[in-house]
């Protein structure tokens, strides 16, 4: 408990001070390491084809740090919340939303127990909404500690909440997952569908830049 809550602090951090989209695919020594202790202490065997999953997130990793994305770094809370309002990231939370919905009020209590796309969909979808908030979040920590301070502004409270209840339902169904499938099997799927999409999130909320890529969306002034 006490490493993870050590690693889950330098992640935090990093979401500071680098793009969320470069940060996340980095996780993959998390996996690898899940992998293999769950193979040595929990005795669950680590197949073949486990191996290559994990092997090709190491790949992937490496492929998206070598072309790391630019990233307009905000100034500001209120900056954020501008780029947070604006209607593409708008359509991308509500669909999101719809998504984990449906997941967990008509898949979870047909398919659960038999699918590991239901837990781990609602639990990476949640993520990218947290990895967002964080990185709100961590400018206004940052920000407050250079004396600009942002903890007056509505908008760094309601990062907060979206955060607290982003990360609880991301955690619980987490579990879930963990405590129905294989850990081997939970880690390299969940890292993969959560990479993804906060990815994806972090495109169209900043704008990264990928090159010969530019995700455009409009900001509201």
């Amino acid at each position: 408990m006490i490493t993870m809550l050590l690693g889950e602090a330098a992640n935090f951090v990093a979401y500071v001070f680098a793009p969320a989209a470069l940060v996340t695919p980095l996780g993959a020594l998390s996996i690898i390491v899940s992998a293999v202790l769950a193979h040595f202490m929990l005795k669950e065997r680590l197949q073949g084809m486990g191996v290559l999953g994990c092997l090709s997130c190491i790949v992937g990793s490496v492929v998206i740090v070598i072309h790391a994305p630019q990233e307009h770094s905000p100034s500001s809370v209120e900056e954020i919340w501008k780029l947070a309002t604006q209607p593409a990231f708008l359509g991308y939370a509500a669909a999101t939303l719809s998504l984990v919905l449906a997941l967990i009020l008509h898949f979870e209590p047909r398919y659960g127990q038999t699918n590991i796309l239901i837990y781990l969909g609602v639990c990476s979808l949640m993520g990218s909404l947290t990895v967002v908030s964080i990185k709100a979040i961590g400018v206004a920590i940052k920000l407050t500690l250079e004396g600009i301070n942002q903890v007056t502004y509505y908008q760094t409270w309601f990062f907060v909440m979206v955060a607290l209840v982003c990360v609880i339902s991301q955690l619980n169904y987490l579990n879930k997952a963990l405590d129905t499938f294989n850990t081997a099997i939970v880690s390299p799927i969940y890292y993969v569908m959560f990479t993804t999409l906060t990815i994806v999130a972090s495109a169209i909320m900043f704008k990264v830049q990928y090159p010969g890529i530019l995700v455009e969306a409009v900001v509201i002034p």
